[in-house]
């Protein structure tokens, strides 16, 4: 009989989609992951009010739609929030599709022309 398959946690799911971008690596920063292309973060992994989330670089203008349209899932994070970037709690039934297209809308801001073109 074939072992049930543990479920991963919500960090080990944000890792395994950020460093499936290319040249992406995971970096400790302020004591938290951060994931990086190239040295520019492009997403970090955030334990805040006894709940885990996930900050990412917003297009312009997402960060008001997202957290306008469900404040229950996105914030607006400290630090990096005036700079348009979006915070969106993974901890309980998250999205794991729409987690993995923020994820790869930030890095393709950050990253180098040809990086991003392979995402």
């Amino acid at each position: 009989m074939a072992k049930a398959k543990a479920a991963k946690s919500p960090g080990q799911r944000l890792r395994d989609i950020c460093l499936g971008l290319p040249e992406a690596i995971e970096q400790e920063t302020w004591d938290l992951p951060t994931y990086r292309v190239r040295g520019k973060i492009f997403a970090m992994e955030v334990a805040r009010d006894g709940r885990l989330a996930f900050w990412c670089k917003g297009l312009p203008g997402s960060q008001e739609i997202l957290v306008g349209a469900d404040p229950e899932r996105f914030f607006v994070p400290p630090y990096f929030g005036p700079k348009g970037w979006i915070g969106m709690w993974i901890d309980r039934k998250a999205d794991w599709r729409e987690v993995a297209e923020l994820v790869r809308r930030s890095y393709r801001q950050v990253a180098p022309k040809k990086l991003a073109e392979q995402v």
